[in-house]
Order: structure tokens, then sequence, then C-alpha cells
């Protein structure tokens, strides 16, 4: 295959992979929007990790929303569990590296805010395990995952999966329904 056979294919993949989210997916990623805007609105906060690219994905999420995604609109409080680079090492070193999300999540989750947990495998043993905390806390869960869900389809609330097997092309996806979520939950702002 020559280089530009490479870039239509990866960009036929992903248009692809993005309209079969777009037609199957819908009310899923709206649930998880109006889980997300619900709790902001009603002054909880939304904790998100993952690792890689869904680590700088959750990053990504709680800089448009602290910030602003499209319109000047008061800050709501989103942390990314993933940018702390002491606690992930310390927790990492003392627990284990399953434990550096839970253990965040057990610091600083209270009942009604929300856990958003992204993984292209859902197989991701610290997230799962972050979800499994946050639920016993009383946070409402998101799973954003890709292939099948995984583990992380059975432990949240709310699951939107993008069923695609190349972790590049999920996190294409996903990226785009971060996106989504921040235009409906800003728009309710």
């Amino acid at each position: 295959m020559n280089d530009r056979d490479v870039v239509l294919q990866a960009f036929a993949q992903t248009v692809q992979l993005h309209q079969q989210v777009a037609l199957e997916r819908v009310e899923e990623i709206v649930r998880a929007a109006t889980v997300i805007g619900q709790a902001l609105a009603a002054g909880r906060k939304v904790l998100t990790f993952g690792n890689g690219g869904s680590a700088t994905d959750a990053q990504h999420l709680a800089e448009e929303l602290v910030g602003r995604f499209l319109k000047e609109r008061r800050a709501v409080p989103v942390i990314a569990l993933t940018a702390d680079s002491s606690i992930l090492t310390a927790v990492g070193n003392d627990y284990g590296f399953e434990a550096v999300f839970a253990r965040q999540v057990e610091a600083l989750g209270q009942r009604g805010d929300v856990a958003v947990g992204l993984t292209t495998s859902g197989g991701s043993k610290n997230v799962n395990l972050a979800l499994v905390r946050a639920r016993e806390q009383g946070l409402a869960t998101i799973g954003l995952t890709g292939r099948d869900g995984g583990e992380t389809a059975r432990l949240v609330d709310v699951h939107v999966n993008v069923p695609g097997s190349s972790s590049a092309r999920v996190q294409e996806v996903h990226r785009t329904i971060l996106h989504v979520w921040c235009e409906l939950v800003e728009r309710d702002l």
C-alpha cells in the first residue's frame, strides 16, 4: 500500500466509524451528557481518567469544561485524574498502578459526582477499579470504550461504546463524542 492509500484508508475508516456511532449510539451519548450536565448544574464535579491517549482525552474534557468550549460561561469543576504526576507515581509505587485512579476517586469523589472512565479496550484495570470505587461512593459512572466495551461496559451506569478494533480510530471518535458532550453541557449551563 502506498502513502496515499494509507491516508485514504485511515480517513475512510474513521468516517465509517463516526457514521456508525452517530446512527447507533445517539441515545447513550445524550444520556451521558445529561448525567454530566445535571451533576455540574447541581454543584457537583466530574472526575475523568484513562491511560495513554485516553489520558490526554480525559485532560481534554477537563480543559474544555473548566475553560470554555464554544461560549463564555462560568467555569465548572472537572478534574482529570491523569494530570498529577506526583500522585500517579506515589500511588503507583505504594499501591500499584492499578490503584492510581481508584485512590484519587476515594479521596475526591462524593455522592452525586460523576466518574468518566475512558478505555479503548474496556479492560484497563486501573480504570475499572476506579469505576468500582466510584459506584461504591455514590458517584454516577460513565464509560467511554472501544471494541465490545469489555468489563467497563458492565461496571457503569451509562456506557458509550465505539465498536472499533483500532485504538487510533476509536480515539478519533472518542474525541468527537467528548466535543459533543461539551457542546450539550455548555448549552445547558
